[in-house]
């Protein structure tokens, strides 16, 4: 250890109060603060912050007079494309698939702290019938994807899945895959890699200490994944295994499709580079990103940085003129990953500012850890939609957010986005698939159900918790395996004039060769 070549590194960025308890640590401190300080470079760290609080100090002026529509030809929706137009977009998806063309590009650095839980959310259980994770459907998603694949070309074809986790995940993530013998993925084809992590700063401009041997760190948002690929080696794995388009996506979205062949046949019809996948915004001041221009370049406005004004906006359909929730959801062209995870082009992407309450050494006895009542200092972050305007030829896809977009961030105690919410929006979702296949669903008794219960039914089917106005998925619930279906193909032979009584569940794992109704048929 060169420790004096270290310190003198510390003192000129202005940050040597990171070796000031140096004397009083064991060897083994020692040694793990040693080799955490000195692959950094300080004065980048400095300049990060002074950038990151720069931008924070300009934060409330508006965007209003830069936002420009996002343009007609690069938009499309789903709701408003005719059938043999939907139908072509899904064939080429599923070309490129069967192909072996596409790779899914996961992003679960985050731990589930709101959630309320010390594990990865991937590795959560919202509550479904089957007890599955969100793991297991998205990889479950993924089997029956390439079984699409393989049905359009002949071809036998893989899906490789990238999973960016951080520190604090990996190797949890990996233990639960490996218990899980890869969910019938196989194990090459499951690639994790760690995204970087930046130190946490006081106001003051200083490292912040959470022990005297270790800096507070946090993950560098999920825009650190353009560091993370170029220093992983993934991009050249996915050179290697011939890949031309990548999806990208958060793991906590419950009905998310990955490598939507729809989606991923409609940017390619584009001619696009890269691609968002967005909702309609459901009310003016819905607190969500929305995708746009500003100054001609194409970027995620925040709903903070535009005045009402210009949030109620409408054109002459009646409907809001900047509307395009963004949602995590990404095309991306493999070129396009390589050309912004350039050092040159990625140092361009700003830091955000999240002010925390960031756990740091106790003034007076430095072996204690103080968790502060107020925020106490900043955690900076990248996000992934910061590279849009690098974008040469951008497509935009919008769909309804009740068939693809339920996002868990939070427990039960809070009001939205949990797993009550996501487990209805899953079960609404299959009851739908169902329906539109042609079953049938009746109480004990054999009596129909009305496809949309009345409120006064399904307060009655309440299940007696005192809670009123409980929607269908607690009156019928139906869970389908992403391995019967993936997005509600193919049932129809399975469940067109059956009857079933709730709940329903269709099930297939890797090991069978044909879906089974496990129970619900009446």
């Amino acid at each position: 250890m060169n420790i004096e070549e270290l310190r003198g590194r510390l003192e000129e960025a202005n940050q040597g109060h990171l070796l000031q308890y140096w004397d009083q640590l064991s060897d083994s401190e020692k040694q793990q603060l040693y080799k955490e300080l000195s692959p950094r470079d300080f004065n980048e760290i400095n300049g990060f912050y002074k950038a990151a609080m720069e931008d924070l100090s300009s934060a409330s002026e508006k965007l209003d007079d830069l936002l420009e529509p996002l343009p007609k030809e690069v938009c499309g929706r789903a709701v408003n494309t005719g059938q043999e137009t939907l139908l072509q977009y899904d064939i080429d998806g599923l070309t490129e698939i069967g192909e072996s063309r596409v790779a899914v590009l996961l992003l679960a650095g985050g731990q589930g702290t709101r959630l309320g839980v010390p594990y990865p959310k991937g590795m959560y259980n919202v509550g479904l019938p089957s007890g599955k994770t969100l793991y297991q459907i998205q990889a479950e998603r993924l089997l029956k994807l390439q079984r699409l694949g393989e049905s359009v070309t002949g071809n036998s074809c893989k899906i490789p899945w990238y999973i960016m986790t951080s520190e604090h995940t990996k190797q949890s993530t990996q233990d639960f895959f490996q218990e899980h013998k890869y969910f019938g993925l196989q194990e090459d084809d499951v690639v994790l890699f760690e995204q970087n992590l930046l130190p946490c700063i006081g106001f003051d401009g200083k490292i912040i200490l959470e022990k005297p041997y270790k800096m507070a760190l946090a993950p560098d948002g999920n825009g650190g994944l353009y560091r993370a690929l170029h220093h992983s080696g993934v991009l050249k794995d996915m050179e290697s295994r011939g890949i031309k388009y990548i999806h990208v996506y958060c793991v906590d979205n419950i009905l998310v499709k990955m490598a939507d062949p729809v989606f991923i046949g409609f940017c390619i019809s584009k001619g696009a580079n890269c691609g968002a996948k967005v909702v309609e915004k459901a009310f003016p001041t819905e607190a969500v990103g929305v995708v746009c221009k500003v100054e001609g370049k194409y970027q995620v406005v925040e709903y903070s940085e535009i005045t009402l004004k210009t949030a109620e906006k409408r054109d002459s359909n009646g409907r809001l003129v900047f509307n395009a929730g963004n949602i995590c959801n990404h095309f991306f062209t493999l070129d396009f990953l390589k050309f912004v995870s350039e050092p040159s082009q990625e140092r361009q992407l700003k830091h955000h500012v999240a002010k925390k309450k960031i756990p740091h050494v106790n003034d007076k006895d430095f072996r204690v850890t103080t968790k502060p009542d107020s925020p106490n200092g900043i955690k900076m972050e990248k996000f992934v939609f910061d590279v849009f305007h690098f974008a040469t030829s951008f497509a935009v896809w919008e769909v309804i957010r009740e068939d693809e977009f339920a996002p868990l961030k939070n427990a039960d105690t809070a009001d939205k986005d949990t797993p009550t919410t996501c487990r209805r929006a899953l079960l609404n979702l299959h009851h739908r698939y169902l329906l539109a296949a042609g079953a049938e669903f009746v109480d004990k008794d054999g009596n129909n159900i009305p496809h949309i219960p009345s409120q006064k039914k399904a307060e009655e089917k309440g299940g007696g918790n005192g809670q009123k106005g409980e929607d269908e998925a607690l009156f019928v619930e139906s869970e389908i395996s992403p391995l019967v279906s993936y997005a509600g193909e193919g049932l129809n032979k399975l469940v067109e004039g059956r009857k079933f009584v709730s709940p329903v569940y269709l099930s297939q794992d890797f090991t069978m060769d044909k879906p089974e109704i496990v129970e619900g048929e009446w």
